[in-house]
């Protein structure tokens, strides 16, 4: 007996079902996206590894699939480089492709490769898959969908508001509570100045991303194994362990603790006009100043946003901050940028374990015609028109089965009405509706479909 088909670890399939909760989602962010006046573009799955490699870290770089060179991929290899087993020459060598890890750097590519059709500052959204060879776990995929909306090519906090209102309004409007952190990566950089070490700040930034998941002792451990030695630890140890005071007095005791370095008090004060500006900008979710928020991705420069749900345990569910060198490393220096990306898979686990979903406008169809024969198929097509022309989701059941069948169909798909349009009605020229919720039936002329249609079908 054959075995069963199977997908591979950390991918998924979405049933009907699924997907119409998912994509309540793309539309919800999607809808806030537009309001704001983002514009939607799509960059390939594929990029060249010289795009992706070097952008997202040593660990970052692990995680890319790569992809083997079309044909003989072993051609240019020796068979002492075969030997050898130098996995990452040989990845090099025989891989010239990856899939995509995150939409930002595919979105500097782009923005370079396009810089003469772009007008600045150029704000755009990106709803599209992306993949992780990464270690498949509750709430991480191997391939998974993410949200990004960016603005490049302006240097304003105003931009960084913007982007904080996005988040309220688009958690806001699926009912999900959040927690949004922020920190800035120029405050991170004077912390590891004033440790003595700033040539060591991407050892201390990755460390410290781990700070919420394994504790102080373990992030200790850590940046001991990096060679970092004992002093500098305990000045960083020192700083975080102001982690409970309120937002203004940390940036006060920051503003004491790091006065003699101006990359750190240039954070500060940019931390300052954004936490003004979020007064005035009505945002209804928590707001923390978190010093363990680095976001280890090698590319932030300035201010760093990591949303978590408040009542379950997942992870982050969105989170970006602002680069500024980015698009210089493809030859365009001197163009800054800031974006956040919603974890729609994240977001759709806590939405479906919270049980926010509408479960009755699950259903993909608003009325099925029942299927009587012929000469009753001819008659539904004509109201399968009408309907259609009014903006109601309809279809007609494409066999002449039993009527029992057919009641299943509309049961296991959530139709909430039903056209019966048999021999009686067709010499009446008119048509039975059942409502599925309440069994209720009712006979009514043909051309008094459009009235029922505005009255009743598309206020339920």
């Amino acid at each position: 007996m054959s075995s069963k088909p199977s997908i591979p670890k950390g991918t998924r399939d979405f049933s009907t079902e699924e997907m119409l909760k998912r994509e309540y989602i793309f539309e919800t962010i999607k809808q806030v996206f537009k309001l704001y006046g983002y514009q939607p573009i799509e960059t390939p799955a594929i990029e060249n590894l010289t795009t992706l490699l070097g952008k997202y870290g040593e660990e970052g770089d692990k995680l890319l699939f790569r992809i083997l060179n079309s044909g003989d991929f072993l051609s240019s290899v020796s068979d002492d480089g075969l030997a050898k087993r130098e996995y990452a020459k040989l990845s090099s060598i025989i891989c010239e492709k990856g899939l995509r890890y995150d939409l930002t750097v595919p979105f500097a590519r782009y923005v370079v490769q396009h810089r003469d059709e772009i007008v600045f500052p150029f704000k755009r959204y990106q709803i599209q898959p992306v993949w992780r060879a990464d270690r498949p776990q509750k709430g991480r995929y191997r391939e998974f969908f993410q949200c990004d909306v960016d603005v490049i090519g302006s240097d304003s906090l105003l931009n960084e508001l913007e982007l904080i209102q996005i988040i309220d309004q688009v958690f806001e409007s699926l009912k999900v509570g959040i927690q949004i952190k922020i920190n800035n990566r120029k405050i991170l950089a004077g912390i590891a100045e004033f440790a003595g070490i700033p040539e060591r700040i991407t050892d201390i930034t990755v460390a410290l991303d781990k700070y919420e998941k394994i504790g102080w002792d373990n992030v200790k451990v850590e940046l001991q194994s990096k060679g970092i030695n004992s002093k500098s630890i305990s000045d960083i140890e020192s700083i975080i362990n102001v982690i409970r005071l309120t937002n203004p007095k940390k940036l006060i005791f920051l503003r004491r603790i790091l006065m003699d370095f101006p990359i750190g008090l240039e954070g500060i004060k940019e931390l300052e006009e954004l936490f003004h500006l979020l007064e005035k900008g009505n945002i209804n979710a928590s707001i923390v100043f978190d010093l363990t928020l680095a976001r280890g991705l090698n590319y932030y420069t300035g201010a760093i946003i990591e949303v978590k749900s408040a009542d379950i345990n997942i992870g982050s569910i969105c989170g970006g901050g602002r680069y500024d060198n980015l698009t210089g490393i493809f030859g365009l220096p001197g163009v800054s940028g800031v974006g956040v990306s919603f974890g729609a898979d994240r977001i759709y686990d806590v939405m479906d374990q919270l049980s926010l979903f509408d479960v009755d406008n699950s259903s993909s169809t608003d009325v099925l015609l029942l299927n009587f024969g012929e000469a009753e198929t001819e008659y539904g097509l004509r109201i399968l028109g009408i309907l259609r022309n009014f903006k109601v989701r309809a279809e007609l059941y494409p066999d002449q089965s039993k009527l029992k069948k057919q009641m299943s169909y509309a049961v296991s798909k959530n139709i909430p009405y039903i056209i019966i349009a048999g021999e009686d009605e067709i010499k009446e020229n008119n048509i039975t509706i059942k409502t599925m919720s309440s069994e209720e039936q009712k006979t009514i002329p043909l051309d008094e479909l459009g009235s029922f249609v505005n009255k009743v079908i598309k206020k339920s």
